[in-house]
């Protein structure tokens, strides 16, 4: 599969989307005035609370570059935050957006890559069998998968590749995580070895694009195929319903790249992390 611009501008907006859900629903439990959540340059800036994952600028460079001044606001509005202010920017993305980071005092500290399939609307994939059974969670099993997942999340495999530029601690993540339960476009999967809960997932689904996330093992059920149960399960979902792009984004190296590429994921591109300098630590 090869990635153009116009394929990473598409992928860039339904990222753009989760962060907007994700951090819209944060806000029913958040005190008043404190997120922010900024649409601009067909990207979004968000603030939810110190330490969470959406806290970050992304989606932009395939519309123009912010204005300075609109730069200028944001950079203060987090550093009334104490917050660092974080950019991901895809190496497909205009130029343009990098080198006025970089001017601006913008240092690079990480990777994430971005892969994905593509999926034929027309034949469902095999969702496959075998000892690891995966169901949609219902409701009344929310707070099971949001455990699973946040345990699983904070007892990462060791991989052969660069340390996470993020540090997440489990109230956090199960902030996080209960928020992703009250947006109404992201789902939930579990995946069972016999009666024990082994793992969880989420998908996401925006104009065709099938967005696979927050998937984890528990550690006692690693290496029983739970990861291959859970993304075979999704992208069968996902194609079912008439996706023709499925993506998932990962830590260059990790076991969650290698996973996904053996189920046949290509690497599209990768996303730089810059953060502002003073606040880069």
């Amino acid at each position: 599969m090869f990635a153009t611009a116009s394929l990473a501008a598409r992928i860039e907006r339904a990222e753009t989307g989760l962060i907007l859900e994700g951090a819209r629903a944060a806000a029913r439990r958040v005190p008043p005035g404190q997120i922010i959540v900024r649409e601009m340059n067909g990207g979004v800036a968000a603030y939810v609370e110190p330490g969470a994952p959406f806290n970050k600028v992304a989606g932009l460079g395939f519309s123009g570059v912010p204005e300075a001044a609109t730069l200028d606001e944001l950079e203060r509005d987090f550093a009334e935050r104490q917050a660092p202010l974080q950019f991901e920017v895809s190496t497909l993305a205009d130029p343009a957006l990098t080198r006025t980071l970089t001017s601006r005092g913008y240092l690079l500290i990480g990777f994430e890559n971005v892969l994905g399939l593509p999926l034929d609307s027309t034949r469902a994939l095999d969702a496959g069998g075998g000892e690891v059974v995966v169901t949609r969670a219902s409701d009344d099993e929310a707070p099971v998968w949001l455990d699973t997942v946040a345990t699983g999340f904070m007892t990462p495999d060791v991989f052969d590749g660069p340390p996470s530029h993020e540090s997440i601690t489990r109230d956090v993540l199960d902030s996080v995580f209960g928020d992703t339960i009250a947006a109404p476009s992201f789902e939930r999967y579990l995946a069972r070895v016999g009666v024990a809960i082994a793992g969880g997932a989420s998908l996401r689904i925006q104009d065709g694009v099938a967005q696979l996330s927050g998937a984890a093992t528990r550690p006692e059920h690693r290496r029983q195929g739970v990861q291959s149960a859970l993304l075979r399960y999704r992208l069968a979902e996902a194609a079912r319903r008439g996706c023709d792009l499925a993506v998932v984004t990962t830590q260059p190296g990790s076991k969650s790249q290698e996973n996904a590429q053996k189920f046949g994921f290509a690497l599209l591109y990768a996303r730089a992390i810059l953060v502002k300098a003073d606040n880069a630590s």
